[in-house]
């Protein structure tokens, strides 16, 4: 599998995320796949189990996707993650192993009130 091939199977990904269709969200995945949240210690083996955490997950999500970059078997997306209209701001680190996703890490980010130190030599983002 090329680069764009990649891609395209993360930009399908994030929109089967998006639109609460596991089982297409799920198929870029290994059966053995590993998925980890490190801020909440928790690892999730197996694509069926990674599947059945997120169907499970009571919360209404949205995905926006902000950017995807990455080549070879390392792609990295960053999206803002919205439980119940509260936004998350998430890296998602995919490592591909024969074409399909064999390790995922999200980290997750909350909004926070910039500083008021360093107003003066900031822009505000949207």
């Amino acid at each position: 599998m090329d680069d764009q091939a990649k891609r395209a199977a993360l930009q399908r990904h994030w929109q089967a995320s998006d639109a609460d269709d596991f089982e297409a969200e799920h198929d870029i995945y290994r059966d053995d796949a590993v998925l980890d949240y490190p801020q909440s210690g928790e690892r999730i083996h197996g694509r069926r189990n990674i599947q059945e955490s997120r169907s499970v997950q009571p919360n209404k999500k949205r995905f926006t996707i902000r950017r995807i970059l990455g080549g070879g078997d390392l792609w990295v997306s960053e999206f803002v993650l919205t439980y119940d209209g509260v936004p998350s701001y998430v890296v998602s680190i995919m490592e591909f192993c024969d074409g399909l996703v064999a390790h995922e890490t999200q980290y997750f980010g909350d909004r926070f009130e910039p500083g008021p130190s360093r107003a003066h030599l900031v822009e505000r983002l949207g």
